[in-house]
């Protein structure tokens, strides 16, 4: 019996430590939605690999320059991030120099997508992103 118990709790141990987190941190940085659907595809296709093995995943998408175009409620992609963004398992982070620079340029304030987090510096994001363990990917 205490040889079963056992038994059972080291399969239950290696059950749990079998399930993974997978981290990706995607880099926009392009206005273009041709990229930035490729981006998107990506990110569901990595989660869609991962989960179909019982493992979970975090994606970070990271909009910076020009690519910060995407996360404004003018984006031609607005449909499918807003859908991802009720979903935990993404993020979608904005660099905050560029929406300062958008802003001065356009003498008001830029509207960005709900589900969007802010971050000081897109660049710097994806660095820590990276030392945090997240994998790269720049479409």
């Amino acid at each position: 019996m205490k040889k079963t118990v056992i038994a059972l709790g080291l399969s239950l141990l290696a059950g749990i430590a079998s399930a993974a987190e997978h981290k990706l941190a995607i880099q926009v940085s392009d206005n273009d939605p041709q990229k930035m659907n490729i981006a998107l595809n990506n990110a569901q296709n990595v989660q869609k690999h991962y989960e179909a093995q019982g493992d979970s995943v975090k994606v970070e998408i990271v909009a910076y320059g020009p690519g910060l175009q995407m996360y404004t409620m003018k984006s031609p992609v607005k449909d499918r991030i807003d859908a991802l963004s009720l979903d935990e398992s993404y993020t979608f982070a904005a660099c905050g120099n560029t929406l300062a620079k958008m802003e001065k340029k356009a003498g008001k304030t830029v509207a960005l997508l709900d589900g969007t987090t802010m971050t000081s510096s897109g660049v710097v994001r994806l660095m820590e992103l990276q030392a945090q363990g997240y994998a790269y990917v720049r479409p």
